[in-house]
């Protein structure tokens, strides 16, 4: 019997944020640019409207600006799931910056015929290698504060379960009781004063 491994759910779910994320990028740009005034010319056009008419223009820009809003929230829900069923927030967001970056330059070129130079793939990949290598730190640091001595845990194996009032506490809250009493008697006493 063959054992197979399943791709993480976190996995899918950092890279579809991702995507989500690219695409939120591109519908804010249609939103703003001129190259949905010529695709709402065009459908003027098919609907024998003047090129010109506004409101087909407006419509389409409203329509493009309200699917930013939608992916902007789907792809925080997406992260927001990835984060929690993954044992790494740092690979999380590595792969959903990867991924972001690679669908981005891809839609670029296809819907805004951008031509993405080589400089902005070195940064890319500077980008993308500095959140991993900084990942790989943060982890390596978790994994030895575990692990050196001279460090002690914030909670006693005994006290875990649950926490004590301690004499400090008590004590505190007697001072601030203290405090609200001689407000409200100083209160009260300036109320006295008037009415007289």
């Amino acid at each position: 019997m063959s054992s197979r491994r399943s791709t993480p759910t976190w996995l899918i779910l950092a890279i579809a944020s991702g995507a989500c994320a690219a695409f939120n990028g591109v519908f804010a740009k249609l939103t703003t640019t001129e190259l949905t005034a010529s695709w709402a010319s065009t459908i003027a056009q098919i609907f024998n409207l003047s090129p010109s008419n506004k409101i087909v223009e407006f419509g389409i820009r409203g329509l493009f600006f309200v699917l930013n809003l939608v992916f902007n929230g789907v792809m925080w829900g997406l992260f927001t799931r990835a984060l929690t069923l993954a044992t790494s927030t740092v690979r999380v967001s590595v792969i959903n910056t990867s991924a972001n970056f690679m669908i981005t330059a891809v839609l670029g070129a296809m819907i805004f015929s951008e031509s993405l130079p080589g400089l902005w793939w070195l940064g890319a990949a500077f980008l993308v290698a500095g959140s991993v290598i900084i990942g790989s730190r943060d982890e390596g640091n978790k994994a030895g504060v575990d692990a050196t001595p001279g460090f002690e845990p914030l909670l006693d194996e005994d006290n875990r379960n649950g926490f004590e009032d301690s004499d400090e506490e008590t004590q505190d809250n007697l001072e601030l009781n203290s405090v609200k009493d001689f407000d409200t008697e100083e209160t009260s006493g300036d109320e006295d004063a008037v009415l007289k």
